[in-house]
């Protein structure tokens, strides 16, 4: 712990003014309050950002529906999977590929849009690891799903600030987006746009240099991303990915497809299939006994492609998001201008979400690397010393309205009744990082993982 100790201690002495330009004012993080709380009725937020004019015209023109229903007509009901993979990632229509869903006026707030501390410390971290790890001369961070670029932006600002730690390291960031405005938007965050679009087909479809001086790339896949020592951060990546939904019967294990209504035969319903199906002889654990389950079998494949390559090139993966370690059953939901929406109506005009299953990401990890987690975003925070970032901050901001901020803001993130105990942290780790420090220990001393441990600062 000694390394991550001195690490924090270090980071929380820089001093440097808060970050405004780009964080969330009262207003977004009250947005966000609803989110976590969908039975308050807003209006006025509701009136600004999700008038039901603009949602009756986009329901009107929802290609995707029409797809869909036409599909199903010829043959026959689709899987929650394929259902979520049309409606979020459809080349012509996909929610992600045309919407801008962050943000205030989007349908969801990030926790790196809440404040600047977030990404600060997931920035510490990334370097701690690296520094525990042996300090590789080649150093590749790489984030799946990187939203507007705040997370990365922020990390970045770390790495400035910890330039004679990390001394020559040949360091470069990677980007894995499917989402071409999104893209847009990180490349402006992380710099300035100065970026160029690649011909063709290519693994990389965008590259550029950072407002830091970095070397920045953008893939579609994660197979597309160099071989080398990386970290790996999913900041409400996994949640996003199709899941299969399977309900336990007299019968056995069936699983939830979606039909279209007859009552209603431009409407879509749930419906559970009358005999088995592959996902459903495959995908359920024979010692499953909840009556309600959702796997998410590309999840799966993600993480194994992960845990293969921190096996084989070093590194680590930290994954963030809404989960559970094995407990939860249906909890496929929509957001729509921060309210929840019904899933199935107007596919492609909202976010469709479930929670991550950690025990399904454990046992798909293998028995090649290390995994710590799930804990709570607050106990990771606190272990992280957000506490200390939050005085330095305070100590230096003679605003009052900002301070002010701040303290909403880092209430927002570690409230239990809030972000707190919402999101989940897990770490995918090489089997020989902790393996050689437990050899050295003759005792059970904690883990020396920043963010898994307690911090104890003397």
């Amino acid at each position: 712990m000694a390394v991550m100790l001195n690490l924090c201690l270090r980071f929380a002495n820089q001093i440097y003014d808060f970050d405004a330009s780009n964080k969330a004012s009262s207003m977004r993080t009250l947005l966000w309050l609803k989110r976590l709380m969908p039975e308050v009725r807003w209006t006025m937020w509701q009136n600004r950002f999700c008038s039901d004019s603009s949602i009756q015209r986009l329901e009107s023109n929802s290609s995707i529906r029409k797809h869909l229903i036409s599909k199903i007509t010829a043959t026959g009901p689709i899987s929650v999977a394929e259902y979520m993979r049309e409606a979020l990632t459809n080349p012509v229509a996909g929610y992600y590929v045309k919407n801008d869903m962050l943000g205030a006026g989007g349908d969801f707030i990030t926790s790196p849009e809440i404040s600047q501390i977030f990404g600060e410390l997931l920035g510490v971290w990334c370097v701690s690891e690296w520094m525990a790890a042996g300090k590789s001369n080649m150093f590749q961070l790489v984030e799946l799903g990187p939203g507007r670029g705040s997370l990365a932006s922020d990390i970045l600002r770390v790495f400035s600030q910890l330039k004679t730690v990390l001394g020559e390291t040949d360091i470069s960031v990677h980007l894995v987006e499917v989402s071409p405005k999104l893209s847009q938007f990180q490349a402006e965050c992380l710099t300035g746009d100065n970026t160029q679009p690649s011909d063709g087909d290519q693994p990389v479809y965008r590259s550029g240099t950072t407002r830091t001086g970095l070397p920045i790339y953008w893939y579609r896949r994660i197979e597309d991303i160099p071989r080398g020592f990386s970290v790996f951060l999913a900041h409400e990546f996994f949640d996003a990915i199709p899941i299969h939904k399977f309900q336990r019967t007299e019968k056995g294990w069936r699983e939830v497809m979606v039909d279209i209504d007859p009552e209603s035969p431009d409407k879509l319903r749930f419906v559970v299939s009358h005999s088995p199906t592959l996902a459903s002889s495959i995908l359920i654990q024979k010692d499953e006994n909840r009556q309600h389950v959702e796997v998410c079998p590309e999840g799966g494949v993600i993480v194994q492609k992960l845990a293969n390559r921190i096996a084989e090139d070093g590194g680590a993966a930290l994954i963030v998001d809404y989960g559970h370690d094995g407990t939860k059953t249906d909890t496929f939901r929509g957001f729509k201008g921060h309210q929840l929406h019904n899933v199935l109506d107007a596919p492609g005009m909202a976010d469709l979400t479930a929670d991550v299953d950690f025990s399904y990401l454990r046992k798909m990890t293998g028995t090649e690397v290390t995994c710590l987690g799930p804990i709570t975003q607050r106990s990771f925070l606190k272990n992280m010393g957000i506490d200390s970032r939050l005085q330095v901050l305070l100590r230096n901001c003679p605003d009052p309205s900002t301070r002010a901020q701040l303290v909403h803001s880092y209430d927002m993130l570690i409230n239990p009744d809030k972000m707190g105990h919402r999101f989940q942290f897990f770490s995918v780790l090489n089997r020989g990082r902790l393996a050689q420090y437990r050899g050295m220990q003759k005792n059970t001393a904690p883990l020396p993982v920043a963010g898994f441990a307690e911090l104890d600062i003397q």
